[in-house]
């Protein structure tokens, strides 16, 4: 795997310190200054939202630019973003450094990932964009514990001067390790999707949304992170109200939970390498029984931690498969590349809120995991009809014309 790669996924790493750090840190963020829990609470929901609209927006906006200058102007603007929140002498410019930072995550992501799986051969596509990944699931473990600890010993403005120092440093190492072609060779596919130039324009871009292909799989997206993870922003309730652990247990399963994902999501990259569709349904299935199971056995301590690390890895199997799979079928538009980042963002927050509306009507704390099922199991039907349709005809029932198919004047040609 090419070094570029690894100045990708250090940006990756930064991005996801930036979003999750922050739970960790709230209590301190609102003392500092002097909001209520749920003022500081919209820290997350800010950035959350400007995800999904920064993913869109300014992947349109950067549609005509090299994408190795606008993958480095995306790190600038993250360095800001979090220079602010470490400087921000009121709770205003705090949000203000959120959003600054989170308008970059989505985009960064999606044109990255197009960048990722150019520098390699067309059978490691997959594994590349897995690569870059790492350093978002890797710091899906380590953010909160992270932001906890910096904060606890040097203040929660240390933690957001170390992830500004690390996009530095992931800046630095896009400018000197990305190769700086401006314009990508076409996107390797696979022999469902014909080759082709990869889109400029934003014009050129939204015709890729003409696919049918392309809206399966992003509608896939959204339904399985939002079966994911709507079962995930309860999972601490479902380990001390129902599991029977102590709140100090939450941090450590989560990293339970975190290592799944790093583990999910590089065997995921090579599965998808060899067959991308089947590995996309099966995966999808896994995390429909896993939230099944975890429902159904989450009294048990000893099952819980098997199964939070199983939802990790069935979570994240698939990402890399889904990635590769819409931009393909997108030609290599980096706007689909972003909404595929939008469409996790708006799952994610479906499930949720269907999450809460199942415990707020007296279901319990096992019912974000049912509905999550639910969920998961639609975008399982999803992904089966996009592969199914997906298929080529077999050879010999291809239409041809009828000029192929009979002689002159219009009898029979060879072979009747």
């Amino acid at each position: 795997m090419p070094s570029g790669l690894l100045a990708l996924a250090l940006g990756g790493f930064g991005i996801g310190l930036t979003e999750f750090l922050i739970a960790g840190l709230l209590p301190q963020v609102a003392a500092s200054f002097a909001v209520s829990e749920a003022a500081a609470g919209r820290l997350i929901s800010g950035y959350a939202l400007s995800v999904a609209i920064g993913a869109v927006a300014l992947t349109a906006a950067t549609a005509r630019l090299p994408r190795k200058q606008v993958l480095v102007g995306l790190l600038v603007l993250f360095v800001v973003g979090n220079l602010l929140s470490a400087v921000a002498p009121s709770y205003p410019v705090m949000m203000l450094g959120r959003i600054v930072a989170a308008l970059c995550h989505g985009s960064f992501f999606g044109i990255g990932s197009l960048v990722a799986r150019d520098m390699v051969a067309p059978e490691r596509k997959s594994r590349a964009v897995a690569v870059m990944f790492a350093g978002l699931t890797v710091a899906n473990v380590l953010g909160v514990p992270f932001g906890a600890l910096v904060g606890e010993r040097w203040g929660w403005r240390a933690a957001f001067w170390a992830v500004t120092a690390i996009g530095v440093l992931a800046l630095a190492g896009i400018v000197t390790l990305v190769p700086d072609r401006a314009d990508p060779t076409p996107p390797p596919t696979d022999r469902t999707v014909p080759p082709t130039a990869p889109p400029a324009g934003l014009r050129a871009q939204l015709r890729a949304f003409r696919s049918r292909q392309v809206w399966l799989t992003l509608t896939a997206t959204a339904l399985g992170y939002g079966g994911m993870f709507g079962a995930f922003s309860y999972i601490a309730y479902t380990f001390t109200e129902v599991g029977g652990f102590s709140s100090a247990d939450v941090a450590w399963l989560l990293m339970v939970y975190g290592v799944g994902l790093v583990v999910g999501n590089l065997v995921g990259g090579r599965a998808a390498d060899h067959d991308r569709d089947r590995t996309l349904v099966l995966s999808l299935l896994g995390l429909t029984v896993t939230l099944a199971a975890f429902g159904l056995l989450a009294d048990s301590a000893p099952a819980s931690v098997i199964l939070v690390f199983l939802l990790g890895l069935t979570g994240f199997a698939g990402v890399p498969g889904l990635i590769t799979r819409v931009t393909d079928h997108a030609h290599g538009a980096a706007l689909a590349a972003g909404a595929n980042v939008s469409a996790s963002n708006l799952g994610n927050a479906l499930g949720a809120w269907l999450g809460g509306l199942a415990i707020t009507a007296g279901h319990g704390y096992t019912s974000p995991l049912y509905v999550g099922a639910g969920i998961v199991l639609t975008a399982t039907a999803v992904m089966t009809v996009a592969a199914y349709t997906a298929r080529p005809g077999p050879p010999g029932r291809r239409p041809c014309p009828r000029s192929a198919r009979r002689g002159k004047g219009g009898s029979a040609g060879p072979g009747r």
